[in-house]
């Protein structure tokens, strides 16, 4: 009689989710048939579904269809569009860079264009929301774009085939000096390894690599297993999962050891999900040293599930473990979504002072047995708060009001043919260029016209840490987002620069950092 007990909870259980199931279709029938006024279903069922997966973890959460597309668009690296990074200046569309070999590009488009029409129609004063609807589209199909030009009186016209532009996950790659290479890697997506093999490829010869994970907020399994793999030992077991009513998985590097010279992978708070996945093999596997900070604690597996109308949702089956048997996510309370959103943002608000977790349990790693931590999230090795003296409020507001990007629009507009003249490579930029202190003040008289109030001290301040952050957004758009971090980081990134200290006082041995 005994023995049959698990086998009667089981069926009471599932009589229990008949009836809940029941009991959910008669409200759904009385509202669509007997409801006084006719009622969306649509509308109400999709608020449905998000109300009761509020009721559960963090991250189990429902995608509309267009939520479902954008997300698909970025998983899978690509779109199908014109190939233009854009932005809205003075109410008009402002070409700020054509993708390289783009089909906008191949037409004749350039930086600093203006569109005013798109298939025929005006579209000065276009909400910047509404503009990829209106250039993205099948590929092969064909949009007509007008646009102004500096110094050219009359309205330029291009016919542009939309073709699949990629979208790239490695922001950038370049020797940091002899022998030691940087590659910042921005989510896991579907091309994310075979850019990243590229990037390394690019490097040349080096036996040192600095992994900059910082911020990086996840993405496919398969890509973070293989990175992983790309460092450890092959068969090394990356990552394991284990949920109520699903098997364990053990998922190891099916070619390991690609790279066998130093690593140092770089993270913080927003570093999450496959970026914690990659840092947490290669520390439990003695494999690397990890700088930073303790990073987001992202460790919940979802499966999605589509609902046949483009919708879906993704459901938590199980949660990732690291080598050792660390759990990766961070503690929650079931249904309370809204509070752990707002942990996460006041940890970011604490940045700068240590919070460091200072307890957890105690595991040990795979090679040397080093001390390593759970209780959620990666522990770095190396903790590097950051230093934020130079952070001011006024600062925030600046940025908060979105007048950096407003600044440079137009600093470019005026400006750019001269620039790329004057510093026709990266090097020639670095050495040289300087934000004057009036053209800084511009930027304060910008924030003053938009309501920012001028704090005198805040800004004194601020104003190198800003001139810095401006001069990397122009290398940016002047050459590429590799060129972005190798002027930022060696200024303002103090992770970075924590890096570049143990690499030269470290011989490789993670037991002696």
């Amino acid at each position: 009689m005994l023995s049959l007990l698990p086998c009667v909870v089981q069926a009471q259980r599932n009589d229990a989710a008949v009836v809940q199931l029941q009991k959910l279709n008669r409200v759904y029938r009385h509202l669509y048939t007997a409801y006084v006024d006719s009622v969306n279903m649509e509308s109400m069922v999709e608020s449905g579904i998000k109300a009761m997966l509020e009721e559960l973890d963090p991250h189990s959460v429902y995608l509309d269809k267009k939520e479902m597309k954008a997300s698909q668009e970025v998983t899978e690296g690509e779109f199908s569009g014109i190939g233009v990074e854009y932005n809205i200046l003075n109410d008009t569309i402002l070409v700020v860079n054509t993708v390289q070999q783009g089909p906008a590009e191949s037409v004749g488009m350039m930086a600093n264009d203006r569109i005013v029409e798109i298939d025929g129609e005006n579209v000065v004063g276009i909400e910047r929301a509404d503009v990829p609807s209106r250039l993205r589209g099948e590929k092969g199909s064909i949009v007509e774009v007008s646009v102004v030009r500096r110094g050219v009186k009359e309205v330029l016209h291009f016919s542009i085939t939309r073709d699949k532009i990629p979208i790239t996950t490695v922001d950038a790659a370049y020797k940091i000096k002899d022998g030691i290479g940087y590659i910042k890697v921005n989510r896991f997506g579907r091309t994310t390894m075979q850019e990243f093999e590229q990037a390394v490829s690019g490097l040349g010869e080096i036996n040192t690599l600095v992994l900059d994970l910082s911020s990086n907020g996840g993405g496919l399994l398969d890509q973070a297993i293989e990175m992983a793999g790309y460092f450890i030992p092959r068969d090394s077991l990356v990552v394991f999962t284990e949920g109520r009513s699903i098997e364990p998985r053990y998922y190891r590097a099916k070619d390991g050891g690609r790279f066998a010279g130093r690593v140092a992978v770089m993270i913080n708070e927003s570093s999450a999900s496959a970026s914690e996945i990659v840092a947490g093999a290669i520390q439990d596997w003695d494999r690397g040293v990890i700088i930073g900070r303790d990073s987001f604690g992202k460790g919940l597996v979802q499966s999605q599930i589509p609902l046949g109308d483009g919708s879906a949702i993704r459901l938590t089956v199980a949660r990732y473990h690291t080598p050792s048997g660390r759990v990766i996510q961070r503690p929650y309370e079931m249904g309370h979504k809204e509070e752990y959103h707002k942990a996460h943002i006041e940890r970011l608000r604490a940045v700068g002072k240590d919070t460091t977790a200072l307890s957890g349990e105690v595991f040990a790693t795979r090679v040397l047995g080093r001390e390593v931590y759970g209780g959620g999230g990666i522990r770095p090795d190396v903790v590097v708060e950051s230093d934020t003296t130079l952070v001011s409020d006024y600062m925030v507001k600046v940025i908060a009001k979105s007048l950096y990007n407003e600044f440079l629009l137009d600093y470019l507009d005026k400006h750019r043919g001269k620039l790329k003249t004057r510093y026709p490579t990266f090097e020639k930029f670095e050495a040289e260029f300087r934000l004057s202190d009036d053209e800084m003040r511009s930027l304060v008289e910008r924030a003053t016209a938009s309501g920012v109030e001028y704090d005198e001290a805040g800004y004194m301040q601020s104003r190198e840490l800003m001139r810095a952050q401006l001069t990397a957004m122009i290398a940016q758009r002047l050459f590429s987002t590799t060129e972005y971090y190798r002027y930022i980081n060696p200024r303002v990134n103090d992770t970075y620069c924590r890096v570049l200290e143990i690499l030269d006082n470290w011989d490789g041995d993670i037991g002696h950092l």
